[in-house]
C-alpha cells in the first residue's frame, strides 16, 4: 500500500467516527484507496418501501457514502455538487449490497465518480454518478 492509500484509510476511519447515518446503515468499509472506496451493508426490513423492495433513498445513501469516502480520500473537504442514480434491478430484504466508487476524473476543485452497487450475486442493483466540489481553502 502506498502513502496516499494509507492516508486515505485514515481519512475514512475518521469520517466514519461521526458519520452516524452510515453507522445506522451498518456499513462495513471493505477497501479504501486514493480516489476509491468499497463498502457493504445488508438490506434490513426497515429499509424497504411499500413494494417490499429497497427504498431508493437507502440505495442512494449507500452509493453516496461510497462516493463521499472516495472523493474525500485525499483529506480535502469535498462535497457533492451533483448526483444521479439508476436502478436496473430491485434489491430485497437480506440482500448484501456492495458499493464500489471509482474516480473517473479530478481537477483541483471538481471530481467525477461512478459508483456501482451490486448484490451478493454480482448483479447490478444501482449505478450512481456523482460530481464533487472541493472549495479553495480560506485564507486569513
Amino acid at each position: 500500500m502506498n502513502d496516499k492509500d494509507e492516508y486515505a484509510v485514515k481519512v475514512v476511519e475518521k469520517m466514519m467516527e461521526t458519520d452516524y447515518f452510515s453507522q445506522w446503515m451498518n456499513i462495513k468499509v471493505l477497501e479504501i484507496k486514493d480516489g476509491y472506496s468499497k463498502i457493504q451493508m445488508v438490506l434490513r426490513k426497515e429499509m424497504l418501501n411499500g413494494f417490499n423492495i429497497a427504498h431508493g433513498g437507502i440505495t442512494f445513501a449507500l452509493a453516496d457514502s461510497a462516493f463521499a469516502f472516495a472523493c474525500n480520500s485525499d483529506g480535502r473537504t469535498t462535497v457533492a455538487l451533483d448526483a444521479s442514480i439508476s436502478f436496473p434491478k430491485a434489491a430485497r430484504e437480506n440482500d448484501v449490497l456492495t458499493a464500489e466508487a471509482k474516480r473517473v476524473n479530478k481537477t483541483y476543485s471538481t471530481g467525477l465518480y461512478l459508483v456501482e452497487i451490486k448484490n451478493q450475486n454480482g448483479e447490478l442493483v444501482a449505478l450512481f454518478k456523482g460530481t464533487c466540489y472541493t472549495p479553495k481553502p480560506k485564507t486569513e
